[in-house]
């Protein structure tokens, strides 16, 4: 078992660490013997187009983020709160966008925008269509979490006089917030890096997907292995910095009651 799990890492890891070793070489096509160089990522840095794509990126994996996570968590809410007989068809409606893939979304969002609500190809599309797999995975997230919340705890607030509006901020949230964190992280890093669904809804505004596909009409460049190697650092980032969180117990996902 050790020996396969050893297997499963290198299968999965091998490639991003040689993206990482190229982008320092000076001779991509057989970077061997190495010879470093920091040349592809100064080229990079310069390129004005790849500063454009990544401020679009992030607006559009934090808007989409901040949508999904809403979304999500009004409906996770909803239906552990307020049961109902329509729960399962409710939860298979939420979940539904993890089963079809991301062309289609792409594809049947630019129709239904542009045919049904005159949106055109914008960044509002874009972060419209991207928070329909965002919900979905923020739903799951959220759901795994809060199914073990004490609801208790809010009716004893409202019992106190409490509104819904402030026993949501002051109990429910302090509460459930680290899920929601977990949500957004997810959602905002499934956008940024998204080609398919973007690509479909954004028009003529580029992202840091769009450029380093349209790039490799020209061949594999240094800046683009450079740019490989910052992406795949930035998402390892996040969740090194997710581990050290609940190793620490600064942050407790989910809510673990008696």
């Amino acid at each position: 078992m050790a020996g396969l799990l050893n297997l499963l890492y290198v299968f999965l890891y091998a490639p991003i660490l040689y993206v990482v070793f190229v982008s320092f070489s000076e001779d991509i096509v057989w970077p061997f013997p190495l010879s470093l160089t920091s040349q592809a990522y100064a080229d990079l840095f310069s390129n004005s187009l790849y500063a454009d794509a990544l401020a679009n990126s992030l607006i559009l994996g934090v808007g989409s983020g901040i949508i999904s996570t809403a979304i999500a968590t009004a409906g996770v809410i909803g239906i552990l709160r307020y049961p109902s007989k329509r729960r399962t068809l409710i939860i298979v409606i939420f979940l539904s966008p993890l089963f079809v893939a991301e062309l289609l979304i792409g594809i049947s969002s630019l129709a239904f925008n542009s045919r049904i609500l005159g949106l055109p190809g914008n960044m509002f599309s874009a972060i419209a269509a991207n928070a329909v797999e965002g919900i979905a995975f923020s739903f799951l997230i959220i759901l795994s979490q809060l199914v073990r919340y004490d609801w208790q705890m809010d009716e004893a607030a409202m019992v106190f006089g409490a509104r819904p509006a402030r026993c949501f901020w002051e109990v429910t949230l302090p509460t459930i917030w680290p899920s929601l964190l977990g949500a957004f992280l997810i959602s905002f890093i499934l956008a940024f890096n998204n080609l398919e669904i973007s690509f479909y809804n954004l028009g003529a505004i580029p992202t840091l997907p769009s450029v380093a596909w349209g790039s490799l009409r020209f061949g594999l460049g240094p800046e683009l292995f450079a740019l490989a190697a910052l992406t795949n650092g930035f998402v390892f980032l996040i969740f090194a910095v997710m581990y050290v969180l609940m190793r620490t117990g600064l942050v407790k996902f989910g809510y673990r009651g008696k």
